[in-house]
C-alpha cells in the first residue's frame, strides 16, 4: 500500500525521531483506505511532500547568566507547511527539546491547524533552555540572544510563533520586545501577547477550554453532557489549570492533578478556591503539587519510575484530561482508564496517548478526542488573535469564548463526517481528524502546484 511504502522511507531516513515516527505513523493509520479511494493524492506524491517540512533552522544561542557565565543552547524552527495559511505554531523551551520532537509538533500542528477552519500553516520551534531555576534578567538575556537568530525567519504573513511547554507570558513579552526592537515595526508576529499591547482574551485559557468543549461535545452524540462527571485532569499548567477551571463552570468535578513529582487526588472536586491556590502555586511560586495536598489534606501519591504505569490512570472517573505532555499514557494506562470506568478522553496535550493505548480506546469503543482536535483551542484563539491585530481591535470575552466553542462545535462536526461508521454506530475521533485535516491540506497543494 502506498502510505506503507512511504512510511517505510521516512522510517529510512529519520530513524533517530522517534516522536516524528510516531505522529507519522499515527496519521498513515488513518490515510490508506482514504488514499487508495483518491488516486489524485498518490499521483502527485503528496505524502512524501506533507512528512517532508518547508524548512528548518537550527542555531546557536549565547547568553550569560547573572554571575557572568557564558552558556550556549541550541534554537530551533521548523516550518512544515504554509499550503493553507502562515507558519502557526508555538516555541517550546525544554531540555528535551530536540529535532525529532520539534518535527512531531509541527507535523500534528499542520493538520491541527486545518481543522480550525481558520487559515494558517503548520510550524514549531523552540530550545533545550530550561527556565526553570533562572531570574527574569536570565530569561530575558536568553530570550533577546534566541530572538536575535529567528527573527529573520517571522513576519504577520509569514511565521507567527506562539507560546508551548517553557514558554508563556513572560517569554513571549521578551521575545516580542526583541522583534520590535530589531525590525522597527510593531506587529502580530506573536500570540500569546500581554493583553495590553495586542493578545487577546481567553487566550491564556484556550487549549483547556477547547479540551473541555470538545468532550462535550462528543458527549452531545449520546444525548449526555458534563454535568455531574467525575473527572480526571493531568499536569497542573496552564491547560490543566484551565481545563479544571471550564469543567467546573459545566458542572463537571476535577479530582486530580499532577506535575513531574506526582499526583494528587481530591475527591471532593477542585473548586474555585483550590483552583486559586494552584494557580498561585504553579504560575507564582512554581512549587511542586505535593503542596495541594498537605494544605487541603487530600491523598499524594510520589511519581515511581518503577512502575508501568501511571497510578492517576487508575482511580475512578468518568472522564479524562490529559494535559501535560507526550505519551503519558500507555497501554496500561489506557486499559486501567476503561476499567476505571473512563468512557471519555479528551487530550489537552499533544499526542499524549502512545499508539497502544490509543488503540486499546477505539477497540472499548470510548469517546477518544485526540489532540489534534481535542487540544486546537490553542491555536484557534491564536488565529483569533491575529485577526484582531489586522484589524486593529479587541473582542470581549464573551465574544471570542463564543467563536472558540463554534470553532470547536465546526471540529468535531469534520471528525464526524470522516470518522462515523453508521455501522457501527461509532467515531474514530482519530480517523475523522487526520483525514479531515489532510484533505484540506493537501487539496490547496494540489491547487497551487508543485512548490
Amino acid at each position: 500500500m502506498y502510505v506503507d511504502e512511504v512510511f517505510e522511507k521516512v522510517k529510512a531516513r529519520d530513524p533517530d525521531q522517534p516522536e516524528f515516527l510516531q505522529a507519522v505513523e499515527e496519521v498513515f493509520t488513518s490515510l490508506g483506505e482514504f488514499i487508495e479511494e483518491n488516486p489524485q493524492y498518490k499521483k502527485a506524491n503528496i505524502l512524501e511532500r506533507v512528512v517532508e517540512p518547508d524548512r528548518m533552522f537550527i542555531f546557536r544561542v549565547p547568553w550569560e547568566t547573572n554571575d557572568g557565565e557564558v552558556m550556549v543552547n541550541r534554537g530551533m524552527r521548523v516550518e512544515f507547511n504554509n499550503a493553507i495559511g502562515p507558519y502557526k505554531g508555538g516555541l517550546r523551551f525544554h531540555p528535551s527539546v530536540n529535532l525529532g520532537i520539534i518535527k512531531f509538533l509541527g507535523f500534528e500542528q499542520v493538520f491541527k491547524n486545518a481543522l480550525t477552519t481558520l487559515p494558517l500553516g503548520g510550524g514549531k520551534g523552540g530550545s533545550d533552555f530550561d527556565p526553570k531555576g533562572k531570574n527574569d534578567a536570565e530569561v530575558m538575556r536568553f530570550c533577546q540572544s534566541f530572538m536575535n537568530e529567528l527573527y529573520k525567519y517571522l513576519g504577520p504573513n509569514t511565521d507567527v510563533p506562539a507560546g508551548d511547554i517553557g514558554v508563556g507570558a513572560r517569554e513571549i513579552g521578551f521575545m516580542f520586545g526583541q522583534y520590535k526592537r530589531l525590525k522597527n515595526e510593531f506587529t502580530g508576529v506573536f500570540t500569546g501577547k500581554g493583553l495590553n499591547w495586542g493578545g487577546s482574551l481567553i487566550r491564556p485559557e484556550a487549549t483547556g477550554y477547547g479540551a473541555v468543549y470538545f468532550a462535550d461535545e462528543m458527549l452531545k452524540t449520546r444525548g449526555d453532557s458534563l454535568d455531574g462527571k467525575v473527572c480526571l485532569v493531568s499536569g497542573s499548567g496552564n491547560v490543566a489549570q484551565f481545563t479544571v477551571e471550564k469543567l467546573s463552570q459545566l458542572g463537571a468535578k476535577a479530582i486530580t492533578l499532577s506535575d513531574s513529582s506526582g499526583f494528587i487526588h481530591d475527591p471532593d472536586g477542585i473548586d474555585e478556591e483550590k483552583l486559586a491556590f494552584v494557580m498561585e502555586l504553579k504560575n507564582v511560586r512554581r512549587g511542586r503539587i505535593k503542596e495541594y495536598a498537605e494544605k487541603f489534606k487530600v491523598q499524594y501519591a510520589a511519581a515511581d519510575p518503577k512502575l508501568d504505569h501511571n497510578p492517576l490512570w487508575a482511580v475512578e472517573a468518568d472522564c479524562a484530561f490529559p494535559s501535560a505532555t507526550q505519551n503519558e499514557i500507555n497501554e496500561v494506562d489506557a486499559q486501567n482508564l476503561v476499567k476505571g470506568g473512563v468512557f471519555v478522553i479528551s487530550e489537552g496535550a499533544n499526542m499524549p496517548t502512545a499508539p497502544e493505548g490509543a488503540n486499546v480506546f477505539l477497540k472499548a469503543k470510548v469517546l477518544y478526542g485526540p489532540g489534534k482536535a481535542a487540544n486546537a483551542g490553542g491555536v484557534s484563539v491564536s488565529g483569533l488573535e491575529m485577526s484582531q491585530n489586522s484589524l486593529r481591535l479587541s473582542w470581549s470575552r464573551e465574544e471570542v469564548d463564543e467563536r472558540l466553542r463554534g470553532i470547536m462545535a465546526a471540529i468535531h462536526e469534520q471528525c464526524m463526517i470522516y470518522g462515523y461508521d453508521e455501522k457501527d454506530k461509532y467515531c474514530d475521533y482519530v480517523k475523522g481528524a487526520n483525514v479531515g485535516g489532510f484533505k484540506k491540506v493537501a487539496d490547496a497543494m494540489l491547487d497551487q502546484g508543485l512548490v
